[in-house]
C-alpha cells in the first residue's frame, strides 16, 4: 500500500489558509455552444465522469496526522464514498448574461473554502450567458495543482476535435483502503527522526541563500526583492470577498512586440500588466514614485514531473518599472529586471537541499498564519509585493468540450495576505488570455484594470511598428 504524504509546500497550502486567504486556483472556461447540438450540461457531467480515472487524485481526500496531531503532515487517501454529483454543480448567471453579471457570479463563487471532507474540487456549469455561451468554473485547490498542471490537465478533460469518437465507460471504481494508524504511526516517527537532519540542513541553506541575497542586492544592478515594493491602494488587509474580471490580447501582437524589442513574452506579459496597473492607479492619483513589485511564479516542471500531483514552482521578483512613462522604456526595463531575478532565482534553487516547508510542522503554520492575520499585519507592515503574476503555456491548438468549442479560459490564482490583486494568464492558439483576481474592499473596480490591457498593448505595439 502506497502512503501518499503530501509535500510540505502543499501542505503550507493546507495549513496556511484563512478565511480571507482561500488557497484554491480557479480557471473559467468559456464554450459556444450555440453551434453544438450535442452540448448540454447532462453531457459535460457524463464526459467527466468518463475520463475521471484519469485523473485519480480527483478521487483523493485529505486524511489527518493520527490521534490528532499536527506535528505530521496529513495524507492523501481513496475516498470511499465519492460521488460526482458533490462536486459538479449549475447555476445560471443573471440576466442579462453580459460578462460583468458573469465576473460577480465566479466572484461569489470563489469566495469560499473548498469542503476539506471531500476531494478539494469543485466544478460550476454557468447556464444563461448571452450569445449561446456557457461558462464552466473550475475549483482545485493548491495543494493539488500549480499553473501549468492545471494547463496539462485540460488536455486531457477536453476534446482536440468537435465530434470524437464516443468515450467508453470508465473502469470500476475501487477504493483502496486508508492506511493503519499503525502504519501512519510508523511514518511519523520515521519523519520525526530525520527533523534534526532536516533542521541543519535548512540551517545551512538559508545562510548560503542569505550570502546569495545580499550579494546580488549589493550588486551594481541588484534585482528586485521582497519588501521593496511601495505601498498603494493594491495593498493592504484582505476581506474573505473576491471579485473577477478578465480580459484577452492577441498572442501574435505580444510576439510582434517580444520580437521587435529582443525581450521575452513574459516581459511583454509583464509590461501589459504594469501599464495596465499604472493607468488604473492614475485614476485614483495613487501612482507611487518607486516601482510595483511582481513575484512571478517560474514552473519548475519538466517532462520527468509533469504529471506530479501539487505544486512545483519557484518564486522569482520583478520590478515594473511603473516609475517610467514611457512604455517601451518600461517594457526594457521590466526586461532587464526580470533576466536579474531569474539569475538569482536560479542560484537560490540550485541551493535548495531542503523545502522550509518540510521541516515545519503544520501546526507552527497554522499558528503563523493566525498571528499574522490576527495582528492585522498586512495593514501595518510593507507590502511584501504588490501583486502576483503568473504566466502559464496552455495548449496551442483549438479544444472542444461536449461538441462545443473553447473560446476562451481565463485562470484566477490566490490573493496572498497584503496583496490585492491576481493576474493570471494563459496562453491559447492566439489569445493571452488574463484572469483577474481581486479583493473588493482594495480594488473596488478590478474591470477598471482588465480594459486597460488592449490599449497597453496596442501602445507597444505602434511603437514596434515604427521602429521596423
Amino acid at each position: 500500500m502506497t502512503i501518499r504524504q503530501v509535500p510540505g509546500p502543499d501542505a503550507a497550502f493546507l495549513y496556511g489558509e484563512r478565511p480571507e486567504w482561500h488557497f484554491h486556483v480557479s480557471a473559467l472556461t468559456i464554450v459556444d455552444a450555440s453551434e453544438s447540438e450535442r452540448f448540454s450540461a447532462d453531457e459535460v457531467i457524463d464526459q467527466l465522469r468518463r475520463r475521471l480515472h484519469k485523473l485519480p487524485q480527483f478521487r483523493w481526500k485529505l486524511m489527518e496526522a493520527p490521534l490528532g496531531m499536527r506535528l505530521e503532515r496529513p495524507i492523501w487517501v481513496d475516498d470511499p464514498d465519492f460521488d460526482l454529483s458533490n462536486h459538479v454543480h449549475r447555476v445560471g448567471v443573471p440576466s442579462p448574461g453580459d460578462d460583468h453579471a458573469l465576473g460577480t457570479l465566479v466572484g461569489r463563487l470563489v469566495s469560499f473554502k473548498i469542503d476539506r471532507s471531500r476531494p478539494l474540487w469543485e466544478i460550476w456549469i454557468i447556464e444563461g450567458l448571452e450569445g449561446g455561451r456557457v461558462g464552466l468554473l473550475a475549483k482545485i485547490h493548491h495543494s493539488m495543482i500549480d499553473g501549468q498542471s492545471g494547463a496539462e490537465m485540460a488536455t486531457l478533460l477536453y476534446d482536440l476535435e468537435r465530434d470524437p469518437e464516443p468515450l467508453p465507460e470508465p473502469p470500476p471504481y475501487d477504493a483502496e483502503p486508508a492506511p493503519a494508524i499503525t502504519q501512519r504511526l510508523v511514518l511519523g516517527g520515521f519523519n520525526a527522526a530525520a527533523w534534526p537532519l532536516r533542521a541543519s540542513k535548512m540551517g545551512l541553506q538559508m545562510a548560503r541563500q542569505s550570502v546569495t541575497m545580499a550579494r546580488h542586492a549589493l550588486g551594481d544592478a541588484p534585482p528586485a526583492q521582497p519588501l521593496q515594493g511601495p505601498r498603494t491602494p493594491l495593498n493592504g488587509k484582505l476581506t474573505p470577498d473576491r471579485s473577477f474580471a478578465k480580459g484577452a490580447v492577441s498572442l501574435s501582437d505580444a510576439k510582434k512586440v517580444k520580437d521587435a524589442f529582443e525581450v521575452k513574452l513574459n516581459d511583454v506579459i509583464l509590461a501589459i500588466s504594469a501599464t495596465a496597473l499604472r493607468n488604473y492607479l492614475a485614476t485614483v492619483d495613487s501612482v507611487p514614485e518607486n516601482p510595483l513589485v511582481a513575484q512571478v511564479p517560474v514552473s519548475l516542471r519538466d517532462e520527468a514531473n509533469k504529471s506530479d500531483i501539487g505544486t512545483k514552482v519557484a518564486n522569482m521578483f520583478c520590478s515594473l518599472a511603473t516609475d517610467i512613462d514611457d512604455p517601451v522604456e518600461r517594457l526594457r526595463a521590466i526586461h532587464e529586471s526580470s533576466q536579474r531575478g531569474k539569475v538569482m532565482r536560479q542560484e537560490l534553487t540550485d541551493q535548495q537541499a531542503v523545502n522550509f516547508t518540510e521541516t515545519t510542522p503544520p501546526a507552527l503554520i497554522a499558528i503563523a498564519a493566525r498571528a499574522w492575520s490576527m495582528a492585522e499585519l498586512d495593514a501595518r507592515t510593507p507590502p511584501i509585493f504588490n501583486l502576483i503574476i503568473s504566466n502559464v503555456a496552455g495548449p496551442p491548438f483549438d479544444l472542444f468540450c461536449a461538441g462545443a468549442k473553447i473560446e476562451a479560459m481565463y485562470p484566477m490564482g490566490p490573493l496572498l495576505a497584503g496583496t490585492g490583486v491576481n493576474f493570471t494568464v494563459v496562453s491559447s492558439a492566439d489569445r493571452l488570455d488574463f484572469g483577474v483576481m481581486a479583493c473588493p474592499s482594495l480594488v473596488p473596480d478590478p474591470w477598471a484594470i482588465a480594459e486597460e490591457f488592449g490599449p497597453a498593448l496596442e501602445v507597444l505595439l505602434e511603437a514596434a511598428d515604427e521602429s521596423a
